[in-house]
């Protein structure tokens, strides 16, 4: 994106989201409360489709008719978009919705898609957090053609992206270059909403997301590819200060998301995108995992941390991804030494495989290696950034297989040399090396000449570093 064309952009967003907020009052429709309208498709009705105002859950009749009742405090209507048909997107941003107006009629027109969807792809961007002109470029440079590129070796596989929260820093007049990089990319993209990504200084919870719906539209809603479900939702709760908030779902999104349910096949795979990890930062995660309960195959992508973990809780399979901005642009990596990056997800039928791709690296670099020199021996760090209890992780010294490493909390080598220390890294150095559960270590004696290292993920896939010692 040429200078130019961005600071033309930013204007243009910073006019339109005042215009928006002037006229974004508590609820959007003046109408009796009534909408109702036809999903069609070529012509013809489409029976089953999911309409939802955020509080209401309802389905179109075999004639494709819906009529839903408006909540007072609503403000879109949307439609969960059923299997074997195209997102409906402006420059690659989904635009699922409407606003209610005055005619109480809102119609849905799907596209079918040109193939079968039980296999498709998509693609997880936690924390691109983006502060100024600086960290756009290098998005721009960085990540997005890489992010193409490995859309582009997919071939003709449907693919769609997610953006997990904080796509900006506070700056909510960068959200144009957040959505330039999106149309760069050029595969439909679904938000989340982040901490940095809320209006502050305007009220409380209820008022720091109008930014971000006159911008990208409900904070909260599903759809569908295949035969997986995918939620996407707002745990940020802004409490009023500043910047102060905390992580928990409303319980107004928990009644709904048990009416969304309703209608999902118990044995769908079930995908819920949402910021703040749920398993230790969300207040009220038993009252979110009881709401799925009779899901038995329900994946959770998250962010927020800027550290790669995964976490297996109730059942329940967390992936805590990696950012894209790593160490907050300022190095290329996270402060658990994961590589700036992102998540690639391969759907097929209900079965879920994944891998974390480093920004400018190969898909196979999935781990690195440190040999330090202590007294009388030499140590072996390995940090495997996307492990989980399934992986198995083996050493071998100087050709001679020596088992499985031992795994230890502990600081990767790298992140420690970049950014520990109060005036590390320059120009932020706020950022610190993170404690991390995925790092493995051995001894050996100092004549070992070569050590490798084999990571062998819950998929039967195999990824090597070595080095010279």
């Amino acid at each position: 994106m040429n200078r130019r064309s961005f600071i033309q952009k930013s204007t243009l967003l910073t006019s339109t989201l005042f215009i928006s907020l002037k006229s974004f009052p508590s609820s959007l429709f003046s109408i009796d409360g009534l909408v109702s309208g036809t999903v069609t498709s070529k012509g013809k009705a489409v029976a089953g489709a999911v309409i939802s105002d955020g509080y209401s859950v309802v389905q179109t009749d075999k004639n494709g008719n819906y009529e839903i009742k408006l909540n007072e405090m609503a403000r879109f209507v949307w439609i969960s978009t059923p299997s074997g048909y195209e997102f409906k997107t402006e420059s690659s941003i989904a635009r699922h919705y409407h606003k209610p107006d005055t005619a109480g009629k809102l119609n849905f027109d799907l596209k079918p898609l040109k193939q079968n969807d039980n296999k498709h792809n998509f693609i997880i961007w936690a924390d691109p957090q983006v502060k100024n002109k600086k960290d756009v470029q290098q998005m721009m440079e960085t990540s997005v053609p890489d992010t193409r590129e490995v859309i582009k070796g997919m071939g003709k596989t449907p693919v769609h992206g997610i953006g997990v929260g904080d796509l900006v820093w506070d700056n909510l007049a960068l959200f144009p270059a957040y959505d330039e990089a999106i149309a760069q990319i050029g595969i439909p993209f679904f938000q989340c909403l982040g901490n940095h990504d809320m209006d502050y200084r305007m009220g409380g919870d209820d008022t720091s997301d109008r930014t971000f719906q006159a911008h990208y539209g409900p904070t909260y809603y599903s759809f569908n590819r295949g035969k997986a479900h995918y939620v996407i939702l707002d745990d940020v709760r802004y409490l009023g200060v500043e910047r102060t908030y905390d992580g928990y779902i409303t319980p107004t999104q928990l009644e709904w998301l048990a009416k969304d349910l309703q209608l999902v096949p118990k044995d769908a795979l079930l995908i819920i995108c949402l910021h703040i990890p749920v398993h230790n930062s969300v207040k009220n995660n038993d009252d979110f995992y009881a709401v799925l309960k009779d899901f038995k195959n329900v994946h959770i992508m998250s962010g927020h941390t800027h550290f790669n973990k995964n976490v297996i809780k109730n059942g329940i399979y967390e992936h805590n991804h990696g950012t894209v901005c790593g160490g907050w642009w300022t190095g290329p990596i996270c402060g658990d030494g994961t590589p700036r990056g992102y998540g690639v997800y391969e759907v097929n039928g209900t079965d879920l495989k994944w891998y974390y791709k480093s920004t400018g690296e190969d898909r196979k670099k999935q781990l690195s290696i440190y040999v330090d020199t202590l007294t009388n021996q030499k140590r072996l760090i390995a940090n495997v950034w996307n492990y989980d209890p399934k992986w198995k992780v083996e050493y071998f010294l100087d050709g001679k297989a020596m088992g499985t490493l031992a795994i230890q909390d502990g600081f990767d080598p790298l992140a420690v040399k970049l950014y520990k220390g109060d005036k590390l890294p320059n120009p932020r150095p706020f950022v610190e090396p993170e404690s991390t559960d995925h790092l493995f270590l051995a001894h050996f004696e100092p004549s070992v000449k070569k050590v490798k290292v084999v990571a062998t993920d819950r998929f039967g896939e195999k990824f090597e570093a070595e080095m010279n010692t």
